[in-house]
């Protein structure tokens, strides 16, 4: 693990580290079981981080340029996460941090029997349940402070968050769009193209090219989202239903299970129980 740097935290939990890149990772059942699972994610994790930089040319490119070239796992992972956006701008790059979760998560479970488990990248989780075996997550944003209660019988076992506030760049203005899906990687994906979706024009949103705050930046000169003043509730209104257009579209698509976006203290939530949809005003 050169470079890389493992620890157990006072909780248990595992904490593995290396770049950019910083795991919690948790896993439940039999002590040795669980122990077992750790090593196998400290192992996979070190060779993680200098794959992707072998790659890292290709994965700036559109995935319709990109995919063809790349060899590694999680490469492969974060292609077939943003394939399906192929026909807008979008490059692998937008589902990395899930794709790095489910790659420990898989290399964890590899022959192991365990009760639950889930590996953090930075607020993007992969999840693993068995069968009568449950898992709370936390969905925390401006104005929204909730959880969603995780089953085996739920095909959900991803979740991310992406937004104009967060880690990585967006062209749109929420505050955060919360994705739960059938992986991390997918879910990462999802909620990068529903992030830019909830957006508008007008002069309290302030822009500027990627490449100006990023030099390495997959979005070159694209525009992207700084800074968001006070808007009016119409323009919120409007920002968040083009969002929530995007988010059913691809629920209905299977692309993801459900989706909640919050915008200045305002925020949707979709689901696929129909009688939870609702917007908050």
């Amino acid at each position: 693990m050169t470079g890389a740097v493992a620890a157990r935290l006072s909780d248990g939990r595992l904490h593995l580290q290396h770049g950019p890149i910083d795991l919690l990772i948790e896993a439940f059942g039999a002590t040795g079981e669980v122990e077992v699972a750790y090593r196998q994610a400290i192992d996979r994790f070190g060779d993680v981080l200098p794959t992707l930089a072998g790659e890292l040319s290709y994965l700036r490119r559109p995935v319709g340029d990109a995919y063809p070239l790349l060899r590694g796992p999680v490469a492969r992972r974060m292609a077939e996460a943003v394939w399906p956006y192929r026909d807008v701008f979008i490059t692998p790059m937008a589902a990395v941090a899930g794709a790095v979760a489910d790659e420990v998560l898989q290399a964890m479970r590899a022959g192991r029997v365990l009760d639950k488990a889930y590996v953090n990248n930075g607020g993007d989780i992969a999840i693993h349940l068995d069968p009568g075996h449950s898992l709370r997550a936390g969905i925390f944003a401006q104005a929204l402070d909730g959880a969603v209660e995780l089953t085996h019988d739920r095909p959900v076992r991803g979740i991310a968050t992406s937004g104009w506030r967060g880690r990585s760049f967006s062209f749109g203005i929420a505050d955060s769009a919360t994705v739960l899906a059938t992986t991390a990687a997918a879910a990462d994906a999802a909620a990068t193209v529903i992030a830019n979706a909830v957006n508008i024009d007008h002069p309290a949103v302030e822009r500027r090219p990627a490449c100006e705050l990023d030099p390495d930046s997959d979005l070159v000169d694209r525009l992207v989202t700084i800074d968001v003043g006070a808007l009016p509730r119409t323009q919120i209104n409007k920002a968040l239903a083009d969002g929530a257009a995007e988010a059913r579209r691809l629920r209905l698509c299977g692309l993801i299970d459900s989706a909640a976006l919050s915008v200045q203290g305002q925020w949707w939530v979709e689901t696929s129980l129909q009688d939870d949809r609702r917007a908050v005003r």
